[in-house]
């Protein structure tokens, strides 16, 4: 006896693929397959084998017919007559017999006596004529390895390998095969010589994580890096949607960077010239920048409409930007010290505070290199400054002295640096103190220049000070280390951190485990349109002479010092949240404190709001786990989970492949850590690094990018010093970043902190394989209404008075971790994935 079984499927009408085929040849030809009923060919596939054979069942093949459209969505469906002995019904083979490739969404089969069966599809369907393969889609049911249908093994294997490719030729824009490489295609040596870069990743002198291989051909200059010619491979499926693509935000980045930066770039002729006054800062929120007429002004107005505006139709554009939240709450704040110190906790780099744990400060470099390693900061120094509250001593015993230390890391490259016009560097670290509200009182900036060009090591300490020299000195000294704090920020903390080290995650997870896989389905959505990104990144963002080494003091280095920073700081273990805090001495464990931490800092919003959080992610992620994995032996024996760590540590972070830090992967609470901390960066860490940058970036004196003259007090001529006293404000505009240098960045800045019209939120947005298994479900809902909690408690420690860090007159509120769209000015919710 037959049951009679109705399929329905849903494809995306798209303008790149489907509704291409609405001109020319292929719209006739795929007009007669259509009418003939041959457009999309579905095979049904038993979970069972053959019992007489041991082979699998032969599929059971109809061709589907389109019925109808609705809201962008074309609708097929098809009639199926399945045997009685056909057995439970676990994939669909799908063939596409159109001459354009199809965004297919979902299939339903609709008759069965156990119910509806959905298959989630969510990926691009190649015409057969350019890929004959059958593309192969799974239930929604998630399957361990060991718990697949005998009928289905086949199947998911193959699968799998069609996704790892064989690591050869070129890769084409249709292809979804996932692999490894090195970041080899930075540099351009082919175009000029000294586009020429380092091939990050693979050496002991610049280890690094793996990006996705593109196989295009060598350079002739340099044969171990790659060409930049024709596009940037990410996998098929990894584009962004052409909701997002035709958005606000992709089309404003790619308007920024290849229209609006050249005419900015033609417009301000010289390269060099900064603001003569801060009144003319004040100006590119008020009237804007003049710029020739720019071409596709209507698509332009249309997607950079804050910022590109009509003067008329016969003159010139104008570049105008929104005033920043911090610059619209109070535009002086920049000038106070508490604000300086507050953004460390509760700015767009909250991660790089952390506790002085010896004293002396001392530097670990050779000393016959880069000089004396004592550091000028000293106990006198210190006291001086904190007179009243208490001894070096007692603060340190009391855990009261914080710092952030760049001088290792920078010291070395601060020759090379110097060599390159319009730059400069020095070894920095900036000494706090804990005052009993629980702010932040800076108390000295150590700038550190190595012995070079046949001088000695100069070193000197700045502190804040009432007496005018002093306090312009001071002012100067904060925006050279601010220049490197907002460096580091950017290739350490937000593109190390987040975008690059999630790239082998993502490359693992789709070779290794399968889309049947209950822990593919929990990490899909966090890695959602993460490639495309980091394939822009590295077209116009970190590459040789892009926006970063352009804007940025380390310049042509930029990318090399994130490989040192990778060398020297980047673990696994401790990327995790409580792991992080633990580490920098900000927190401390116990058990009785809510969640098992003391912060030593206890108003720290960035930590406090992330505490609760990470939190959440956790029990949802435990909730998950634990429903699939019910003891160790599970986790031990399956193949697919321990292929997937294993290769995330040897091949996607191969140069550190050895380190026996790695956590190891025997128990589902192991694989309870590893899950949380990669979806906690995806999501949490890069939503606190990202979206507030132009809040507190946007008006560059608050965050400048470079520094590009050194200290007036270092080595000075009797002209240059003559200089700084008479016009100190004018020499400090100088050291700012140039007129292009700046609006550059804020341009990019400020279309990199909004959000797409499709981003999916933490606990907003659930999957559907989730929804079909009820304990899934109800965890969801639960892990939901943790977060809109989480909203609630944000809003209260905002609106306190007390938390000093977190509010006050003028003071932007700290909302970057605020869940949902309900989010205020620096943020609308928390993404799942890194996507923009």
């Amino acid at each position: 006896m037959s049951i009679s079984v109705k399929a329905t499927v849903t494809v995306k009408l798209t303008i790149g693929g489907f509704l291409s085929s609405l001109v020319g040849l292929s719209h006739r030809l795929d007009d007669i397959s259509s009418l003939l009923g041959k457009s999309l060919r579905l095979e049904l596939v038993s979970a069972e084998l053959d019992p007489n054979t041991g082979l699998e069942k032969k599929p059971i093949g109809r061709y589907a017919h389109r019925v109808g459209q609705k809201d962008g969505e074309a609708i097929y469906e098809s009639n199926f007559e399945i045997p009685g002995d056909f057995g439970e019904i676990g994939a669909v083979l799908v063939q596409n017999e159109l001459r354009n490739e199809m965004y297919l969404k979902y299939i339903v089969l609709n008759g069965l006596p156990s119910g509806p069966i959905a298959f989630n599809c969510g990926s691009w369907v190649e015409s057969k004529f350019d890929n004959p393969e059958k593309r192969i889609f799974f239930s929604n049911k998630s399957c361990l390895p060991l718990q697949t249908p005998r009928g289905l093994k086949g199947m998911r294997e193959k699968e799998l390998a069609s996704l790892r490719g064989n690591g050869e030729g070129e890769r084409m824009t249709s292809d979804r095969i996932y692999d490894y490489d090195v970041y080899n295609d930075l540099g351009n040596p082919d175009s000029k010589s000294e586009l020429g870069r380092p091939v990050l990743g693979g050496s002991k002198n610049y280890p690094y994580p793996r990006r996705c291989r593109t196989g295009r051909p060598r350079s002739k200059t340099d044969p171990r890096s790659e060409t930049r010619s024709g596009t940037f491979y990410v996998p098929r499926d990894e584009e962004f949607s052409e909701v997002k693509e035709a958005s606000f935000i992709t089309k404003a980045a790619d308007s920024v960077l290849h229209a609006l930066i050249p005419s900015l770039e033609t417009s301000l002729l010289d390269s060099n010239l900064g603001f003569p006054l801060f009144s003319d800062i004040d100006q590119l929120y008020k009237e804007g920048i003049t710029i020739p007429k720019l071409k596709n002004q209507g698509l332009l107005r249309r997607v950079l409409p804050r910022l590109v505006k009509a003067v008329s139709e016969a003159k010139d554009d104008v570049v105008k930007f929104d005033s920043p939240a911090m610059f619209q709450s109070d535009k002086f704040s920049w000038f106070r010290d508490e604000e300086f110190s507050r953004q460390t906790l509760a700015g767009v780099n909250p991660y790089s505070i952390k506790l002085v744990m010896e004293w002396p400060l001392k530097s670990g470099l050779a000393p016959d290199v880069y000089g004396p390693p004592e550091s000028a900061i000293t106990t006198e120094l210190v006291e001086r400054e904190i007179k009243g509250f208490m001894t070096v001593d007692e603060a340190l015993e009391q855990k009261k002295l914080f710092i952030i230390d760049y001088h290792d890391l920078l010291l070395p490259y601060v020759s090379k640096v110097r060599q390159i016009e319009g730059t400069t560097l020095y070894g920095s670290r900036a000494l706090f103190f804990l005052t009993p509200d629980c702010t932040l009182k800076p108390l000295a900036i150590e700038l550190t220049r190595p012995p070079m060009d046949g001088k000695p090591q100069w070193k000197q300490v700045f502190t804040p000070s009432l007496e005018a020299t002093g306090c312009w000195l001071w002012r100067f000294a904060k925006a050279h280390f601010l220049a490197h704090d907002s460096g580091y920020h950017e290739l350490v903390s937000h593109w190390l951190r987040t975008h690059c080290a999630t790239e082998p995650y993502i490359i693992a997870t789709n070779r290794q485990l399968s889309a049947m896989h209950p822990i593919y389905k929990l990490l899909h959505p966090h890695f959602r349109y993460t490639m495309q990104i980091n394939a822009l990144a590295r077209q116009a963002l970190i590459n040789a002479d892009g926006i970063i080494e352009t804007s940025f003091s380390p310049s042509k280095y930029s990318m090399e010092l994130s490989s040192v920073a990778y060398d020297q700081l980047w673990r696994f273990d401790k990327e995790a949240l409580p792991a992080d805090l633990i580490n920098r001495g900000i927190a401390v464990e116990d058990p009785t404190a809510p969640h098992g931490l003391k912060l030593l800092i206890e108003d720290y919003p960035f930590a406090n709001d992330g505490l609760i959080l990470w939190d959440a992610l956790k029990q949802w992620v435990a909730d998950y786990v634990n429903y699939y994995y019910k003891d160790a032996s599970m986790v031990q024996s399956d193949p697919e989970l321990q292929a997937w760590w294993t290769e995330i540590r040897t091949k996607g972070h191969e140069d550190k492949k050895d380190e026996p830090w790695w956590p190891v992967l025997k128990t589902p609470e192991d694989l309870i850590g590893i899950i949380t901390t990669i979806v906690w960066v995806a999501s949490a860490h890069h939503s606190a690094v990202n979206f507030g940058q132009y809040a507190f970036a946007g008006y560059f004196p608050n965050r400048p990018t470079i520094a590009r003259t050194n200290m007036p007090s270092e080595d000075p001529t009797r002209e240059g010093w003559k200089r700084f006293l008479d016009n100190p404000e004018f020499e400090l505009l100088v050291c700012f970043p140039s007129q292009i240098q700046a609006t550059k960045v804020m341009a990019i800045l400020d279309v990199l902190s909004n959000h797409s019209p499709d981003e999916e939120y933490l606990g907003e947005h659930m999957e559907s394989a989730w929804g079909e298994e009820p304990v899934i479900k109800e965890a969801f809902e639960r892990f939901s209404a943790k977060l809109k909690e989480l909203g609630v408690i944000i809003d209260s420690r905002n609106a306190d008075d007390s938390l000093k860090n977190r509010g006050g007159a003028g003071v932007v509120p700290y909302e970057l971790l605020k869940p949902f769209s309900e989010a205020g000015v620096t943020g609308k919710g928390v993404p799942y994935s890194i996507s923009i």
